[in-house]
């Protein structure tokens, strides 16, 4: 046997482009580095009062408190893919991005100086992407899509938005919730987002118009279809269609088992420890009816370009 092999000649000056290809875009992207300590230094003091905040104001209530887990998320599925950023960092227009540096700046002082988290979080994540834009190109982010758009989680909405939306989510919350109780006999009437039962009265709040659970599944959800399945954004999107009604069923089924443990044990069970239970129970329930739909619709996946992930 001949074990003086050689590779054919085509072969070892392909693997030779490959390895310089990639040497000379990591060695682009850490030069640019070296040459912008004050770049790095801005962003830092930038980014941290913005994380303040938000760990102090949005992170802190039930509507943002998936927010640690998606900004973990984001930093984690852009270090995973440090091997192709090094190997196609290509430094974007300068230009293009000092003119998304300056419009990120503008806004960033807009947010802050009259506490308007919505426009300081949003401008801040347009500075990183120019900056990151800056460095590798837009190349690098064109494979990065999915982390780019999972960032915008991190974004509050605005309390109008939540306003407008939330108080139509607790009539249908309330009204669905009083219809099927009183076809199955219980003496339940409701006005508005007050629901009356025997001798007791419960508002349905906000917590109960199941918008939190609709926010928090979306970003659990799309994390579980991107890595489980490295599904296409048709895929993504299509799962993401069942989260809404998925949601608003299961804060139903949250606000009718509320209803019936006041009805049965009194109103201060129904207050108590039982009521974060309820909401635990209820968003699990509903991931895990996520899932189950993820399962059903498994023939769709290859159909809209999905295809099983490949390991980290």
């Amino acid at each position: 046997m001949n074990w003086n092999w050689k590779p054919p000649q085509g072969a070892v000056e392909a693997g030779q482009g490959a390895a310089l290809a990639t040497a000379g875009g990591a060695r682009g992207a850490l030069a640019l580095l070296r040459r912008s300590p004050l770049l790095a230094l801005g962003l830092l003091v930038t980014a941290v009062p913005t994380l303040v905040s938000l760990g102090r104001e949005h992170w802190s209530r039930e509507a943002g408190i998936h927010g640690p887990l998606v900004l973990a998320m984001v930093v984690w599925l852009v270090w995973r893919q440090k091997e192709m950023i090094a190997a196609e960092a290509r430094p974007g227009a300068l230009w293009l991005a000092g003119l998304a540096m300056a419009v990120a700046g503008a806004g960033y002082a807009l947010g802050r100086a009259f506490d308007y988290l919505v426009i300081e979080v949003t401008a801040l994540l347009l500075a990183v992407l120019a900056i990151a834009y800056s460095f590798v190109g837009h190349r690098v982010l064109l494979r990065l899509w999915f982390p780019i758009a999972y960032a915008v989680f991190l974004i509050p909405l605005p309390g109008w938005f939540l306003d407008a939306v939330t108080q139509p989510l607790k009539i249908f919350v309330s009204e669905a919730s009083t219809r099927i109780l009183s076809a199955v006999g219980y003496p339940i009437i409701h006005e508005g987002v007050v629901l009356f039962i025997a001798q007791y009265q419960l508002l349905v709040e906000d917590a109960c118009a199941g918008l939190n659970s609709i926010i928090s599944l979306l970003a659990v959800g799309l994390l579980y279809v991107y890595l489980l399945h490295n599904a296409s954004w048709r895929y993504a999107l299509l799962l993401a269609a069942f989260v809404v009604p998925v949601a608003i069923a299961a804060n139903v089924v949250r606000v009718m088992g509320l209803v019936l443990i006041t009805y049965y044990l009194g109103d201060e069970a129904a207050q108590g420890y039982l009521h974060d239970f309820a909401g635990m129970v209820t968003f699990t329930s509903a991931l895990l009816f996520i899932f189950l739909i993820d399962q059903l619709l498994s023939p769709l996946r290859a159909f809209l370009g999905g295809r099983n992930a490949r390991p980290a």
